[in-house]
Order: structure tokens, then sequence, then C-alpha cells
């Protein structure tokens, strides 16, 4: 079975993936990490380098390459894998895989992830909390209708790590 978690920049998808996969005694792969690997590059290089539109073309191809496998496998994507093409119906129209969507809100994102913007070259540019929350609001608006197509959504909002550990569990069995 290979499980899939999506969510916005910040969810938990690869802190929790890896967790979860030790749990099942899974693969863990994050598929930024997993292009990366395959093109022997950073995400952002590869953005600089050939652009964003060759990334999305990448993306989808390792995208089908990894949920095809026979492989037990948690699968962390990246923020804007599920809204590019039609790797959402990838993932909705195979019956061998399980979606998450990791829905934390738009203020406790932001607190999360200000502390590290340095290190995220979409929100580098963003100075202050309110910038940051309405570049957020602005993504999110876009992307759910994306996000809720997961089979699950799980709302993350003031849970500790092993309580969403257990939400995801218990949707498997």
């Amino acid at each position: 079975m290979i499980i899939v978690l999506i969510g916005y920049m910040g969810s938990g998808k690869s802190t929790l993936g890896k967790e979860l996969a030790t749990v099942l005694n899974y693969s863990f792969l994050d598929l930024d990490d997993y292009i990366s690997d395959k093109e022997n590059t950073s995400i952002s290089n590869l953005f600089k380098m050939k652009g964003e539109i060759y990334f999305r073309k990448k993306e989808t191809e390792y995208l089908k390459e990894l949920i095809n496998t026979s492989e037990n496998l948690v699968l962390a994507l990246g923020g804007g894998t599920p809204c590019y093409g039609t790797n959402m119906d990838l993932l909705t129209g195979n019956t061998d895989l399980v979606s998450f969507y990791l829905k934390l809100s738009i203020p406790l994102l932001a607190k999360r992830l200000f502390k590290e913007r340095e290190k995220r070259p979409l929100i580098s540019h963003l100075n202050t909390e309110t910038e940051l929350l309405e570049f957020i609001g602005k993504h999110l608006f876009e992307r759910t209708q994306y996000y809720s197509k997961s089979q699950f959504t799980l709302n993350t909002d003031n849970k500790t790590k092993q309580e969403i550990l257990e939400d995801l569990v218990a949707h498997l069995i």
C-alpha cells in the first residue's frame, strides 16, 4: 500500500511521514528529495537552471513512478504537487493508495513557517508575519480545492505528533 501525505509547506508531511513509516515498517520518501536525487541538484537550482515547467514535468514523471511501485511506501508530496497537471487525478485514481490532507490553520502555519522562512525560497522574501499570513491565505484559497480531494482530511491544529500519528493509523485499519 502507498500512503500519500498532502498539505501546505510546514504542515508536517515529512516529519509525520517518517514517523508513520517507522510505525508501519514502510519505506519513506519525500518527493522533493527524490526529485533532487534523480536530477542530481536541489529543487531551487532545478527551478533556476531549467525552469518551473521542466520541474513540474519531472515531478509528475517521478510521482507516477513512485505510486506505481508495489512497495509499501509513505510518500510526502511537495505543497504544490497536487495542484499541477493531473497529479491529483493520478492519486485519486489509484486503488492501492490512501491519501491524507494534513490540514493546519493559517495562523499556525504562519507561526511555524516564519521561523524557517530563510530555508524556504517561496517565502524567504516575506519580512513580517502579516505578510506571511496573507501569502499563505492566498495560496490555500487556490490549493484547498486540490487538497480536499484527498481520501481523508485530518485537522492537525493543537494536536501532538503522537495524536496525529494515532489518527493516521486509525484511518488505515
